[in-house]
């Protein structure tokens, strides 16, 4: 399967190559997806190889486990594993796989697990040739792709097939997995000392990506030995000095610094160095036994400063804070660059995009309706491309936003309409304003001089629609900022026909 050799040094095999689980308990995150009975499971644990699974698409962002979960599946099961890329399989190949299959399913009742990588860079034609196999169970196909299946994926395959997604990986679990690497032989094997600073740094540089964590892991502990061994080769170097000034000859300063000579021919000048050297702290502190990977280490090894930023402290809430406010107030360049931190310090984008669409609707509102629009469509576009293509939706809804007229109306108007209900403002609903579709209604007048608007010549007519103890109340006020300059005068005259206004 995989090089599983111990130790940094085991090979040109990555580590993350290396740490992967051989069995699902090992798997970090992905939860919902592994409880007892789920798919996967069943998949797992069917040791014998002969019982009848699902397909399954697996659908997630890089570094989540897809092919992990795919090998961890066949470690654990008794089933056949064949494992294609679509980047260099054709449909020769797969078809080659599936006649493989079924012989080996009619032979020797055993069937085949088809774990089929990048699946979304399948032509239509090489996704048809998976049909006969998928739908007649000689192979159950474990199928992982980046992209959403619904635009990738062939409909026949789909309906064929169970769409399981995965998660960006919680910091807890790239904690874990961290740990897990830094300690185990597959790994580190415990040769390096890994601050607190360093691995909280490694977990937020990685942004929910295995892959990543562990690759920032194994360069930031090859920087690390670098560092270590130029530190020893200073301090032998520097050593040497203070054993020739203690010391009245050459040979007497070789005689003090050889631990191992102890003949009886050594000076008394000689004696004297060994005891001011023993006495003086500096010179008898133990060297470092192991590499350290430090904060700073890391930050060199991945060439990216380590910004100040806890997405579960302060600072997570000072730069959105800013952010909001920087968008609010369009300065279109300060929201740009805490965009930028937020981005780099490895914020969930979805939280990022949340934030767009409330401000759309808060802070610019009616004074340009496609604000929300554009929101909504950035939150869509990082959904199906992911990060790190999904800052540039990201930065062209910050754009419009940040320039666009602000108005925060809507926002006041529907804080004001709630209220006043939860003051008790509400009164019943007027009676030619309510349903009229159920039998007795109309006996009660319900519906009774209730005026259509499409009947009006201009579509609007003079009518009562609040209750009677709201009569008159305003909640929108619209300001003279972008489009509400022109929605103000149609709003105006719309209250003139409707309410009687003057």
């Amino acid at each position: 399967m995989v090089d599983t050799g111990t130790g940094l040094r085991s090979g040109a095999t990555p580590l993350a190559v290396r740490m992967r689980p051989t069995s699902l308990d090992e798997v970090a995150g992905q939860r919902h997806l592994l409880s007892p009975g789920s798919p996967l499971v069943a998949l797992a644990s069917d040791r014998a190889g002969t019982s009848g699974s699902v397909s399954v698409i697996l659908w997630g962002p890089p570094g989540t486990g897809k092919t992990t979960l795919a090998q961890a599946i066949a470690r654990s099961s008794g089933r056949r594993f064949v494992e294609l890329s679509a980047v260099t399989a054709g449909v020769r190949d797969v078809r080659q796989v599936m006649e493989e299959a079924q012989s080996s399913r009619d032979l020797y009742g055993l069937s085949t697990v088809l774990f089929l990588d990048e699946i979304h860079r399948f032509t239509k034609a090489q996704q048809d040739a998976l049909l006969p196999g998928v739908e007649n169970g000689w192979v159950i196909l474990v199928a992982a792709t980046t992209e959403n299946p619904s635009f990738s994926v062939i409909s026949p395959l789909l309906s064929r097939s169970l769409l399981l997604t995965l998660e960006l990986l919680s910091d807890d679990d790239l904690g874990t997995l961290v740990d897990r690497a830094a300690s185990d032989p597959r790994g580190l094997a415990d040769a390096f000392v890994l601050e607190p600073e360093a691995r909280e740094a490694i977990v937020r540089l990685a942004s929910g990506d295995a892959r990543r964590a562990l690759t920032a892991l194994e360069a930031a502990a090859n920087s690390a030995i670098g560092e270590f061994a130029a530190a020893q080769a200073e301090a032998e170097t520097g050593a040497e000095p203070d054993a020739d000034a203690d010391a009245s000859s050459t040979e007497e300063a070789d005689a003090s610094g050889d631990a191992s000579s102890s003949s009886a021919d050594d000076s008394a000048d000689a004696d004297s160095a060994d005891d001011d050297a023993a006495d003086d702290p500096a010179a008898s502190a133990p060297a470092p036994a192991k590499p350290t990977i430090t904060a700073e280490t890391v930050a060199r090894a991945v060439d990216r400063a380590l910004l100040r930023y806890d997405r579960n402290g302060d600072e997570h809430y000072d730069v959105i804070s800013a952010f909001i406010k920087s968008v609010r107030g369009s300065d279109v360049d300060a929201a740009l660059h805490y965009l930028a931190r937020m981005i780099e310090a490895g914020e969930d984008p979805r939280f990022i995009a949340r934030r767009i669409i409330v401000l759309a609707s808060e802070d610019i509102g009616m004074a340009d309706p496609t604000a929300l629009g554009v929101a909504v469509a950035a939150a869509d576009a990082v959904a199906l491309i992911g990060m790190p293509e999904g800052r540039i939706p990201l930065a062209q809804a910050v754009v419009h936003l940040a320039t666009a007229p602000k108005s925060n109306a809507s926002y006041l108007g529907i804080n004001q309409a709630i209220a006043d209900v939860r003051a008790g403002k509400a009164g019943r609903v007027p009676k030619h304003l309510r349903d009229a579709h159920y039998a007795g209604a109309k006996r009660l007048g319900h519906g009774k001089g209730y005026r259509y608007p499409h009947d009006a010549e201009i579509g609007v007519v003079p009518q009562q629609y609040l209750p009677d103890t709201l009569r008159g109340a305003r909640y929108y006020e619209p300001t003279e900022h972008g489009h509400e300059r022109e929605l103000s005068a149609r709003l105006a005259k719309l209250r003139r026909i409707v309410r009687g206004e003057d």
